[in-house]
Order: structure tokens, then C-alpha cells, then sequence
């Protein structure tokens, strides 16, 4: 696993809680091969990058409004991350969180008809961008609000822990959270109650446009966090196997009620905080040094130096995402809108409600 060496605690290792039930950890889960499972974790990224550039042309059509957040160059972090993660765990994500729904497994078809608005959408076209959710899958938004969704999964990790589950939350935000005290207050709390919450810093560098170091005057978010008394390290968050090992070993440990981890994924958005961003504030060079690390393209030439991927394959991977995507897209541009009379519908209660 390339990440920091983790800090722990102290506390001891009790026997995991009734009823956990733990994942394969090796790459053969299901009867995979090494080879395969790689491909699928490059297929798993590719979609969630295809996606957002669809989402560029369309945004720039103005078929999709509103406010949008690209998660291109950070794919590794959502597609590592939920790989090591079970069905019936809780996700709960940030405004950008296009790539998380999409790991998580919420349809491509219904998460781009929410982009433009339709009833098909996975919140029926009421949230948009920033609020998709989809509550079969557990995985409770797209929260507009930095730190927005830090209490919310304490309270998840908090109702697993009193009925004694052995599911795990997993909450993801940004660098830009650790200066809002919702961030502090959970951390302190999940640590106090040992709850079964793993936290997943995807350390980008910039909280909208403002550097990490011209923010904070201690940079090393992983340290920060183990102050609360927590085990939290660093890992590669540009490195999609990485970033498996790393979700899996802290998800593993929670399971066996070793309370709350953290995670720091060091990652880069290659594009700018938000549509409207004019994005002056890094260096051309910056980016395009970053850009050199790209998630996708590593793992791909790792895969072709061990013989595991070919030109042919790669070309028929690409053709199947593609067509994935633009069945999303005719998908959306049939779907109907919601009708009127129902747009205050699961906004308001009922007349006559008393609920």
C-alpha cells in the first residue's frame, strides 16, 4: 500500500461485532483474476471521466444548468474507495460528487437526468448537480454545503452503532472542510463513541481557490486527524490500487470495531473548482504536472508493462463506456420533466398532513 505509515491509537483490537461480514480482500474475490479486476477498476474510472466531459459539451450547450463540479483526475479516490466498500454500507458525499455516485453504482441513466432536471433523475430531477441520492444504494447525497455531510453520516455510524450493525459510513469531503467546524465536531465525536465511520479527505490542494498552505498552518491533514485519537494516514490518491488497499485495511478495522479512521487521499482536480470558476489562481505548469500523474493513464501503462492490457482491448473499453454515455444522454433528452403540479412534491407535506 503506498501511504504514510498509519497512527493509531493505542487502543486494543477487540473481536468484530456480530454479524460482520468481510469482503474478499484479494483481487480473485468472485473468481477475478488480478487482470480482470484491474480492468474493471479502469472501466469504473473511465466512465466516471467520459461522463464529466460529456458533461462539459452539455454544460457549454446549456442542455444542463445550475452549478456543476467536475470530479476529473480525483477518479481514483471514488472508484478505490467504494471498491473496498459493501452494499449495505452508507456513502455520503460532497457537491462534487458525480464520481461517487457513479462508483457507488447509481446508473449513469439516472444520474445524468438529474443533471438536466427529468423525473427520471435519482431525486426525480429536484436536486440537480449537487444533490443526487439514491437511498436503495445508501448513498445519501450530494450536499451543497462544505462539512454539510459530516454530521449527517455521524448519525448514520451513530444508529449502526446502537443497533449493532457491523456497517460502515463513509463520508467524503474536501481539504476545504477542515476549516469548518463541522468537521471538528464529528471527528471529535466519532472518535469519543467509537463510531463506525470511516472519513475520506480528498485532499485536492485547493479549497475553491485557495491553497491548502495559504489557509492552514499545518498542512498535513492526516496528523491533524489523529490528534482526535483516531488511526489516519496518507495515501496516493492519484493511485487507484492504492487507494483500494488503503479504503479496505481501514474499512476491515472498523468492522472490527476499532471505531472511526481517516483517510487522506492526496488527489488533484484537473479542471477548475466549478463551471463558473475562471481557475487563476494555479500555474498552467501546476496542472500539467499533475496532469502527468493521471489515475487512468497509470494504471493503464501499469496494466500494459505486466501484459494485462492491449491496444484491442483498451479500444473496445472505450467504444462500450462511450456507448454508456450516450445512452445516458438520449436517456435524459426523452425523459419528461416533472409536471408542474407535482414540483412541490417531497418539498412540502400534504394538506391535511400532520406529519
Amino acid at each position: 500500500m503506498s501511504s504514510t505509515t498509519a497512527r493509531t491509537d493505542g487502543r486494543a483490537r477487540p473481536a468484530a461485532r456480530k454479524g460482520a461480514r468481510k469482503k474478499a480482500s484479494t483481487a480473485t474475490a468472485h473468481g477475478a483474476t488480478a487482470s480482470d479486476h484491474r480492468l474493471s477498476l479502469l472501466r469504473e474510472m473511465l466512465v466516471i471521466r467520459r461522463f464529466e466531459e460529456r458533461c462539459v459539451e452539455l454544460y457549454s450547450s446549456a442542455k444542463i444548468r445550475g452549478f456543476v463540479h467536475l470530479y476529473i483526475g480525483e477518479e481514483a479516490v471514488a472508484v478505490g474507495v467504494n471498491e473496498a466498500l459493501h452494499q449495505e454500507d452508507a456513502v455520503v458525499s460532497t457537491y462534487r460528487e458525480h464520481g461517487h455516485a457513479l462508483a457507488r453504482g447509481v446508473p449513469a441513466d439516472a444520474v445524468m437526468a438529474e443533471m438536466y432536471g427529468k423525473v427520471t433523475g435519482c431525486s426525480r430531477g429536484h436536486g440537480g448537480s449537487m444533490h443526487l441520492f439514491d437511498a436503495g444504494r445508501r448513498f445519501y447525497g450530494g450536499n451543497a454545503i462544505v462539512a454539510g455531510g459530516l454530521p449527517l453520516a455521524a448519525g448514520l455510524a451513530l444508529a449502526d452503532r446502537m443497533r449493532g450493525s457491523a456497517r460502515v459510513t463513509c463520508c467524503f469531503f474536501g481539504d476545504g472542510a477542515f476549516a469548518e467546524g463541522e468537521f471538528h465536531e464529528t471527528a471529535n465525536l466519532a472518535a469519543l463513541w467509537r463510531l463506525p465511520l470511516l472519513l475520506v479527505c480528498e485532499n485536492n490542494l485547493y479549497a475553491m481557490g485557495t491553497s491548502l498552505a495559504r489557509e492552514h498552518a499545518q498542512t498535513n491533514l492526516a496528523m491533524r486527524a489523529s490528534s482526535y485519537g483516531m488511526p489516519a494516514w496518507t495515501v496516493d490518491g492519484m493511485d487507484v490500487l492504492a487507494v483500494e488497499a488503503a479504503a479496505r485495511q481501514a474499512a476491515e478495522s472498523i468492522r472490527a470495531d476499532n471505531g472511526p479512521h481517516f483517510l487522506e487521499a492526496q488527489t488533484y482536480r484537473f479542471r477548475a473548482h466549478s463551471m463558473y470558476d475562471p481557475d487563476r489562481y494555479r500555474a498552467k505548469s501546476e496542472i500539467e504536472q499533475w496532469k502527468g500523474r493521471d489515475p487512468l493513464q497509470g494504471l493503464a501503462d501499469r496494466m500494459r508493462s505486466e501484459g494485462q492490457l492491449g491496444d484491442r482491448t483498451m479500444e473496445q473499453l472505450e467504444q462500450d463506456v462511450l456507448d454508456v454515455i450516450e445512452q445516458a444522454v438520449q436517456s435524459a433528452e426523452d425523459a419528461p420533466a416533472e409536471p408542474v403540479a407535482d414540483l412541490l412534491r417531497y418539498v412540502t407535506s400534504e394538506p391535511g398532513s400532520t406529519t
